[in-house]
């Protein structure tokens, strides 16, 4: 589905609803709860690369990465549902909350994996998926990690200008609001193996 490719403000966005997303609770192949409070033992990161299908199966398949879930983060709509943020009229992209065990992966590594596995310089797309939803992003938890991520984009950006390609777009926040996605988009290609995954990198190593 295509959405619009210009971002809009908060006076333009949906309503949204007060109701949080209804959920089972369990990841369909860690078989971990994907909602809770991870903060005591574990670190978090959301990451945007494109849609989430294929992005949630790459972090979910890290050793160390302790569950992951897909959701909707970067706008203004709360509680989204799927189709309003295809409209473009919610300000979210497609993200994965990704949480994970700092003593068994770093950030490093997760950002390697982010950087490598899609084109950050698209703008409002990924491949032909062509939509503010499709954008790329990293939202953190603290400024520790936000700090790490911006280093991380600049020294990637020197290793893609020098392949030729032009300016990461990537979006970079701390403290943005996560909100889950339905039920049939979590692990969905746990779920369906024959899937749609437009993960595509652009050959440049991090």
């Amino acid at each position: 589905m295509f959405g619009k490719t210009n971002m809009i403000n908060a006076s333009e966005a949906l309503p949204g609803r007060d109701e949080v997303m209804p959920l089972s609770n369990k990841h369909f192949v860690l078989d971990a709860p994907i909602k809770g409070d991870f903060d005591k033992d574990y670190k978090k990161i959301i990451f945007a690369l494109g849609c989430f299908w294929g992005a949630e199966k790459l972090f979910w398949s890290l050793p160390g990465v302790v569950t992951t879930a897909v959701g909707y983060a970067g706008g203004f709509t709360p509680n989204p549902t799927y189709e309003e943020v295809c409209s473009g009229r919610t300000g979210h992209t497609e993200v994965v909350l990704v949480v994970y065990d700092s003593n068994k992966i770093k950030l490093d590594d997760l950002l390697i994996k982010f950087w490598e596995a899609h084109d950050p310089t698209q703008g409002m797309r990924q491949g032909n998926d062509r939509g503010t939803q499709y954008r790329s992003a990293i939202y953190t938890y603290n400024k520790e990690d936000l700090k790490q991520v911006l280093e991380s984009k600049a020294c990637y950006q020197e290793k893609l200008s020098q392949s030729g390609f032009g300016q990461i777009t990537t979006e970079i926040k701390d403290d943005i609001m996560f909100y889950y996605a339905e039920e049939y988009h979590q692990q969905y290609l746990g779920k369906n193996p024959g899937g749609y995954c437009g993960l595509a990198g652009t050959g440049v190593k991090s």
